[in-house]
């Protein structure tokens, strides 16, 4: 029989290493802030064994974790969605329960990633309020609009490249910017977002980042070129390289805490592919190639609209290991509108009449793109008619038909002519 002095001796022991005896720990809670949300994320030793549920009356969100300890300080987090976390009485003796009180209602998505080389295994919570939850907001109106973020290149203390007289590029730049808004925002199904709506300095990190912040379908990055000789001229529209765009995949991947942010394909990979890094990949990939070939065909179609008002310097869309360029999941464009580096470029970058030419190129070439090929869940995709021709119709008489003007059937379908045959399908756009 065991003697009392043994049993005492072996109860302290097990005392003293009781936080072995569970399976997981928490060893760490952090919470970041943005405008319509909250992410909750708990760093933990094993792969998380979860339940979450809300509750009302007050709001909190409760989450219970199966066979943990804790051991991370849960003093002080907070934001203005998130009044304070603490523990409560558990489900069971080696169970941990985690309540996340609410300052105000709000929706939950939970999604567990796996271990890497940079971080522990995690579970994810987003917390985004109920009055603004984009899901609902999306499933109660008729369509969104398709968003534009449009980038004025340098601002503040970086003033880009300066002109043979003095002219500094984020000063020519940004007005050609604010007139682009100006049409965008002015043709129905569309709005456009300014990354920098002054003079000040946006890190380039920063600006896809704001882009994708504001659910960005398109970023366009507006520049003015330079040379180191005062020959060079004209425009030209550069989309990332393939390379730069194998190491950005590679750097979302390493940080796979974000990838739910990525739009459209965000949550799909939270939550089929959590812990498969494998699949994470393939999606991303996929998205990575549907953005570059989106931003190929645009940049096309803005080359050709730039070429009628003025000269190009390259016909034909450049490849570049740009950092504006790098997002995998919206196209991103850079578009140089001229070398401010020559004298007579210089001259019309700063003319009034020429940044309105250049913002109307750039603006009729991005609403034939998502007229033709608008997002799905988007105004311009629920108001898109396709009329499919009849023998003895022509573009005149089916413009009259939908009330709508021959040149916006041509400009919507790419034709060169009034030329139409038989059973050919032309999207109609409304006027």
């Amino acid at each position: 029989m065991m003697s009392v002095r043994v049993f005492r001796i072996l109860s302290l022991a097990l005392g003293l290493f009781a936080p072995l005896l569970w399976a997981n720990q928490v060893e760490r809670v952090r919470i970041s802030h943005e405008p319509e949300r909250t992410r909750v994320v708990f760093d933990l030793s094993q792969q998380a064994q979860y339940a979450i549920s809300r509750l009302t009356s007050p709001d909190r969100v409760v989450v219970d974790f199966s066979d943990t300890d804790l051991k991370a300080n849960l003093k002080g987090l907070e934001s203005p969605l998130l009044r304070r976390v603490r523990t409560s009485s558990p489900r069971g003796p080696k169970d941990l329960r985690i309540v996340l009180d609410l300052a105000q209602s709000a929706s939950h998505k939970a999604f567990r990633l796996g271990q890497s080389e940079q971080a522990a295994h995690r579970l994810v919570i987003d917390l985004v309020p109920t009055g603004r939850n984009p899901v609902q907001a999306t499933a109660a109106s008729p369509g969104r609009k398709v968003v534009v973020a449009i980038d004025a290149g340098h601002g503040g203390k970086d003033p880009g490249s300066i002109g043979p007289s003095g002219t500094y590029e984020k000063n020519v730049v940004l007005p050609i910017a604010r007139k682009l808004q100006e049409r965008l925002d002015a043709h129905p199904g569309f709005e456009a977002m300014m990354v920098r709506s002054g003079d000040y300095f946006v890190g380039l990190d920063d600006r896809s980042d704001r882009a994708r912040r504001a659910r960005s379908d398109l970023l366009v990055s507006i520049h003015a070129d330079a040379f180191s000789s005062p020959q060079p001229r004209g425009a030209s529209v550069w989309v990332l390289s393939l390379r730069r765009a194998n190491s950005e995949m590679g750097r979302w991947l390493e940080r796979d805490d974000r990838l739910s942010e990525l739009r459209g394909i965000g949550e799909v990979i939270s939550e089929t592919s959590q812990d498969d890094p494998h699949l994470q990949r393939t999606f991303l990939d996929l998205a990575r190639e549907n953005s570059m070939m989106e931003s190929q065909n645009l940049a096309t179609s803005m080359l050709a609209k730039l070429g009628r008002m003025t000269h190009l310097h390259k016909s034909a869309p450049q490849s570049a290991s740009l950092a504006v360029l790098k997002s995998p999941d919206f196209p991103s464009l850079l578009v140089e509108t001229g070398f401010i580096s020559n004298p007579k470029e210089e001259q019309l970058l700063r003319s009034k009449s020429h940044q309105e030419k250049l913002a109307q190129a750039l603006s009729e070439a991005i609403i034939e793109h998502f007229t033709a090929d608008p997002p799905r869940d988007s105004l311009l995709a629920r108001q898109r008619q396709v009329h499919k021709v009849k023998a003895g119709e022509s573009l005149s008489r089916i413009a009259a038909l939908y009330q709508t003007s021959v040149k916006a059937i041509k400009q919507t379908n790419n034709l060169k002519s009034d030329n139409i045959h038989v059973g050919q399908k032309l999207v109609i756009p409304r006027l």
